[in-house]
């Protein structure tokens, strides 16, 4: 039976018509009279074993979007010749319900001709052949235009060893690192040594020698590549270098985020560091808004900080930083952290504004979505090639989401006016702080503009700005977050809540029905921009995780600046 026909196939397939590219008879490389019909399409590889009775014909259809790479290569003690293709479809788990990616390798025997120079040769012409076509898989799909950017260029890895529970280096050797060599993809891996080594590292690296930086570990060590390129002179030019995340650490909140972006069902700890080696070695980048994150109240003395995931105040800030002594029990570690802090549940004081959506020029919101097919394939640096090719994509990207607010709790606008100004002058590009200028802010010791809403309340229990949809591979706390909707995603929880409520808000978050519970005292609202002003002399807040300056703190958005590897 063919497999079904969606919106995104082939013209030929679409028009009912199955065409096929290449045909062959092969044996199996295990038993050379075990013989198999080897078919391929645009889209399918189909293998047939051939018996004489029809019961014994099973047949196996493989997506070429399942495939990582494939190889050819010649025995040394006779003729012949083989090819390997390599494939990680979605399959049933054996002890669990849910799919999830598992590796299968095919590989046939090439035994058609006497010469061995003619063997290989057929077997690289099935192996060119099925590459090219498991490339144009990257089609028009959901509306967002794939195209594929062929250079010759390596990957710089960095692995943190002493992430989560110390396991990244020996997950990264039992699972990435077959994948990669699968998919051709070269690699350089570096061990980093000390906290801000990555950060270093990558603000003095020579980038036109690197396709793609990938990081293998939390979300810590992508924090410190991030800062690390908006922090170049020519971080304009470096922030357009692929970014990868592989999950090695406790939070894993951006990979499995893209993971989830994916379209996937939610998976386990390795079943999502294999669903993300996946999604490296498809190559496919898209852009990643970042947001722009002041911190400090002295305009002599500037702090600024480019945060890709999230910004946190009150509980979720402190469950982060206090569940740090569990390290050692992995990514239970924020389970156990969130018991303990909701056993002392505290009150955080604080004055909190926002400058919601509807308040941008439209003009600008489309001007931020939109992508010209000239930018689309010239987004990333041009590299020297190495030794051998990887490839990655650039696309179009989804426009913003204008669905109206869940929450019906939204604040009106208050007219606070010791918070306020009625004229102001946006914040200029410093001289001495590199990145875009963050034109919807003002200096933290001046008021927010007349046209930002302020929280009447001041007593909250926690504040939590998202820009991506998970906040750990277990809480999906931002449900309608997209990779680059340009938005920032506001959640705050006022005071008054039990601990029973809260403790059921965030077992909801994890399946991302939070919003929905109609919980009088949380707040959920879509943002550009934001101030928080704690009034407590002691605190914590965290960016990306990251334990920062406590104090005023105000960030604003940028759709789109970054380019991450996913699907």
């Amino acid at each position: 039976m063919d497999p079904k026909i969606t919106e995104s196939d082939p013209p030929s397939y679409r028009n009912g018509i199955t065409q096929v590219l290449q045909y062959g008879e092969f044996t199996a490389t295990g038993n050379r009279k075990v013989r198999y019909a080897v078919s391929l399409t645009e889209r399918d590889l189909t293998i047939q074993k051939i018996t004489s009775t029809p019961a014994g014909r099973s047949k196996v259809v493989f997506n070429l979007r399942d495939c990582v790479g494939c190889r050819a290569f010649s025995a040394d003690d006779n003729a012949d010749a083989y090819f390997s293709v390599y494939f990680y479809p979605f399959k049933r788990r054996w002890m669990s319900s849910g799919v999830a990616r598992q590796r299968v390798e095919q590989c046939f025997r090439v035994a058609l001709f006497q010469d061995p120079r003619a063997n290989l040769e057929e077997a690289e012409k099935w192996t060119g052949t099925i590459r090219e076509s498991s490339v144009r898989q990257q089609h028009l799909r959901n509306r967002v235009l794939y195209s594929e950017v062929h250079r010759s260029c390596s990957v710089m890895l960095l692995v943190n060893p002493h992430s989560g529970k110390g396991q990244a280096l020996s997950l990264f050797t039992g699972h990435v690192q077959h994948m990669l060599n699968e998919a051709g993809v070269p690699h350089t891996l570096v061990i980093t040594e000390r906290q801000n080594h990555a950060r270093e590292l990558v603000r003095e690296a020579d980038l036109s020698q690197w396709g793609a930086l990938v990081i293998m570990s939390g979300d810590g060590l992508l924090f410190e590549v991030v800062n690390g390129l908006m922090e170049r002179d020519d971080w304009e030019e470096a922030i357009q270098t692929p970014l990868g995340i592989l999950p090695g650490g406790s939070g894993n909140a951006l990979a499995a985020s893209i993971h989830h972006y994916s379209g996937a069902q939610p998976v386990s700890s390795e079943e999502l560091l294999v669903s993300c080696g996946f999604l490296l070695c498809k190559g496919l980048v898209s852009r990643m808004d970042l947001a722009s994150v002041h911190l400090g109240s002295s305009p002599s003395n500037p702090t600024r900080l480019f945060s890709f995931l999230s910004l946190a105040w009150g509980f979720v800030a402190d469950v982060d930083v206090e569940s740090e002594k569990y390290r050692h029990v992995g990514a239970a570690r924020f389970t156990m952290g969130t018991l303990v802090r909701l056993a002392s549940l505290r009150v955080y004081k604080g004055r909190l504004a926002y400058l919601p959506v509807d308040e941008v020029d439209g003009e600008e919101e489309d001007r931020q979505s939109a992508v010209s097919l000239e930018e689309m394939t010239s987004v990333s640096p041009q590299c020297q090639p190495p030794s051998s090719a990887f490839c990655s994509s650039t696309l179009l990207c989804r426009p913003s989401k204008d669905s109206p607010c869940q929450n019906a709790a939204h604040n009106s606008r208050n007219s606070n006016n010791a918070f306020k100004a009625k004229n102001w002058e946006p914040m200029s590009a410093n001289s001495t702080l590199t990145g875009p200028p963050d034109s919807l802010l003002v200096p933290l010791d001046q008021p927010v503009p007349s046209d930002w809403v302020v929280v009447p309340e001041e007593d909250f229990v926690l504040m939590l700005a998202m820009y991506q949809s998970h906040l750990a591979k277990d809480l999906y706390a931002a449900p309608d977050s997209t990779l680059d909707d340009g938005l920032i995603h506001l959640i705050y929880v006022r005071a008054g809540i039990s601990r029973t409520a809260l403790l059921r808000l965030f077992l909801a978050m994890e399946k991302g029905t939070h919003l929905a519970n109609n919980c009088p005292h949380l707040v959920y609202t879509r943002v550009r921009a934001l101030r928080l002003e704690p009034y407590s002399p002691k605190g914590v807040i965290t960016v990306d995780g990251e334990v920062v300056e406590y104090g005023p703190v105000q960030a604003q958005v940028h759709g789109g600046i970054a380019r991450l590897i996913t699907r």
